[in-house]
C-alpha cells in the first residue's frame, strides 16, 4: 500500500485535534520550555500508578476519580512529585480518541494537580500495529497536542518497554517521533527498555534514532538491587551524554519478604543518588487485588505482579513505603532496613537463609547481647564445602578498591564446628569472585565474642554478600549486633 509522506500524516493528524480535551487553564498559562521539563524529568519523585481494583486497561474503563483522588493523596504525602499514567489506544479509541477518555484523561491530571503532582504519559502500551503509521500519528498527535505547553504533563514516553530488535518498531517510531514534535516542540520524548533489555538496548535504540533523537532514556530496573550502581552506570554509559531516569523498579512480595522489598529499593535509591541519577519510580504504588489486572493479558497469570506495591490492598503501608518517602523527601537511605539487630518482625527483615537443607537460623527470644532479639543455628551440616549461612547485601553499592568492615557478635553453647562471619564478592554478572572470613568462634561454650573482617573490595566486585555461618554445629549459636560499612 502506497505511504504519506510525513507531512501529509502530520497534517492529517492535526484535523482532529479539536475533539480531545479542554484548552489548559488560566492557572497553567505560563508555557514550560524544553529545559523546563527536562528539569522537571531529572528531578521528578514519580510514583507509577493504577489503582489497586483496577490495573491497566481496567484505570480507564473502571474510571474511579474518588479512588484515584485517595490514592495520589497518600503518594504526595510520601513525597511524590510526578505520577505515570500508561495510556491503550485500544482502550481509549483508535485512531481517534473517544471524548469521554480524552476526557478521562484530563480529570485524571486535574486530580494529580490538585495533590502538586505533575504527570508523565506513556503512550503506546499494549500495541504491536507498527504497520499503521498514519493512523498512530493522528492518535498520538490527537493526545499529545492539548498538553503542548501544559505544565502539569512534563514528558511523553512514546512507547512503553520499545523491542529495539524488532524492525517494523523501529521504522514506526522513526516516524512518531517527529510527528509529536511537530505538534509538541517542547515535550520531552523517551522510549522506555525492560530489564533484559537493559543497556545494551538503550544503546541500540539511540544508535538506530541517530536521526530522530529522545530526549532521555527511561531505564527500568528489576535486576539485582546489590549490582544497581554497576547496572545504573553501565545504562549510563550505553546513552552519554544523554540522562536516564529510572523510570521502574522494584521486587514483588508475593515469594519474598515485605523487608527484601524495602532493602531492594534502599539499594536501588542509594546507587542512584551515587550515579547521579534524580528520578527513581518505583513499581507501583499498590499491590493489585484479585480481578485487578485484565484477564487478556499475560500478567494477570503472573502471582508476582499483584505484590509489587508499596500499600497492600487495604491501603495499609508496606515498610518500602517509609523507604521510599525517606529517599524522596531526604535524599537518604538508612541501614535500618537491614535488620542487624535482629528486631524488626519476621515480614520487615530482608535476611535470607543460605544452604537451608544444612540448616536454617531461627530468630529467637532465648539470648541476645542487645535488644531482646538474635539470630539462632542449631544442628547444622554442611553442603561441601558450603556452611549453612544467614545473609544480606549491604544498602551502600560495593565499588573495587574501596575498604569495607562487618561485624558480628555470636555466642557459643556446647558449639562444635565452624562458626564465622564472611564478605563474599561478585562481579556485575552475579558471578562468585572471592571471599574473606572473620575469626572464628571457639567451640563450646562462650560469651559474646566479636567476629570481625576487614577487607577490600576486589577490583571487579559490584556487590557483596554478608553471611553469618555456622555449619557442622550439634550445639547452639547465636548471633547479635552485626554491622557492615
Amino acid at each position: 500500500m502506497r505511504r504519506l509522506p510525513l507531512r501529509a500524516l502530520v497534517l492529517a493528524g492535526s484535523l482532529l485535534l479539536s475533539m480531545v480535551l479542554p484548552p489548559v487553564s488560566p492557572a497553567h498559562a505560563t508555557p514550560p520550555t524544553m529545559a523546563s521539563r527536562m528539569a522537571a524529568v531529572q528531578s521528578a519523585k514519580t510514583i507509577n500508578y493504577y489503582p489497586s481494583n483496577a490495573g491497566w486497561t481496567f484505570m480507564w474503563t473502571n474510571f474511579d476519580p474518588v479512588r484515584i483522588d485517595a490514592d495520589l493523596t497518600r503518594a504526595a504525602a510520601l513525597g511524590a512529585t510526578n505520577v505515570r499514567a500508561i495510556i491503550f489506544p485500544q482502550t481509549f479509541g483508535y485512531p481517534t480518541p473517544a471524548p469521554a477518555y480524552a476526557q478521562k484523561l484530563s480529570q485524571f491530571i486535574g486530580i494529580a494537580d490538585t495533590h502538586g503532582l505533575s504527570v508523565k504519559l506513556t503512550l503506546f502500551d499494549w500495541w504491536s500495529g507498527y504497520s499503521d503509521v498514519a493512523n498512530s500519528i493522528t492518535w498520538a498527535q490527537s493526545l499529545v497536542t492539548p498538553y503542548a505547553t501544559d505544565p502539569r504533563v512534563i514528558a511523553v514516553e512514546v512507547k512503553n518497554e520499545f523491542q529495539p530488535g524488532d524492525a517494523a518498531a523501529v521504522t514506526w517510531v522513526r516516524q512518531v517521533i517527529p510527528a509529536i514534535r511537530t505538534v509538541a516542540p517542547a515535550m520531552p520524548l523517551t522510549l522506555s527498555v525492560d530489564g533484559g533489555t537493559g543497556a545494551t538496548g538503550m544503546a541500540s535504540i539511540r544508535s538506530q534514532l541517530a536521526t530522530t533523537p529522545l530526549d532521555y532514556y527511561d531505564f527500568h530496573f528489576y535486576g539485582a538491587s546489590e549490582r544497581s550502581l554497576a547496572e545504573i552506570r553501565r545504562a549510563q554509559n550505553a546513552v552519554a551524554p544523554d540522562p536516564i531516569v529510572i523510570g521502574e523498579t522494584g521486587v514483588s512480595t508475593h515469594t519474598g519478604t515485605e523487608g527484601e522489598q524495602s532493602a531492594y529499593l534502599a539499594r536501588v535509591f542509594r546507587a542512584s543518588f551515587e550515579a547521579g541519577v534524580g528520578s527513581v519510580a518505583p513499581w507501583t504504588l499498590n499491590d493489585f487485588a484479585a480481578g485487578a489486572i485484565p484477564p487478556n493479558s499475560a500478567v494477570s497469570t503472573m502471582p508476582a505482579q499483584y505484590k509489587f506495591g508499596l500499600y497492600r490492598t487495604d491501603t495499609t503501608a508496606k515498610s518500602s513505603a517509609s523507604v521510599t518517602g525517606t529517599a524522596w523527601t531526604t535524599g537518604t537511605t538508612s541501614n535500618s532496613v537491614l535488620n542487624l539487630g535482629f528486631e524488626l518482625p519476621l515480614i520487615d527483615s530482608p535476611w535470607r537463609n543460605y544452604q537451608p537443607a544444612a540448616g536454617t537460623a531461627a530468630i529467637t527470644s532465648e539470648s541476645s547481647r542487645t535488644g531482646s532479639k538474635s539470630a539462632r543455628f542449631h544442628g547444622t551440616t554442611r553442603n561441601g564445602s558450603n556452611l549453612p549461612s544467614l545473609l544480606t547485601s549491604p544498602v551502600t553499592p560495593v565499588q573495587g578498591g574501596h575498604q569495607w568492615h562487618a561485624e558480628a557478635y555470636a555466642r557459643g553453647v556446647s558449639a562444635t564446628g565452624i562458626t564465622e562471619i564472611a564478605l563474599s564478592w561478585f562481579d556485575i554478572n552475579g558471578a562468585w569472585i572471592s571471599q574473606n572470613t572473620s575469626n572464628r568462634l571457639p567451640v563450646g561454650n562462650s560469651s559474646w565474642t566479636l567476629l570481625s573482617v576487614d577487607a577490600v573490595a576486589p577490583a571487579t566486585a559490584t556487590s557483596v554478600q554478608l553471611h553469618l555461618k555456622s555449619g557442622d554445629n550439634t550445639g547452639t549459636v547465636y548471633f547479635d549486633d552485626v554491622a557492615i560499612s
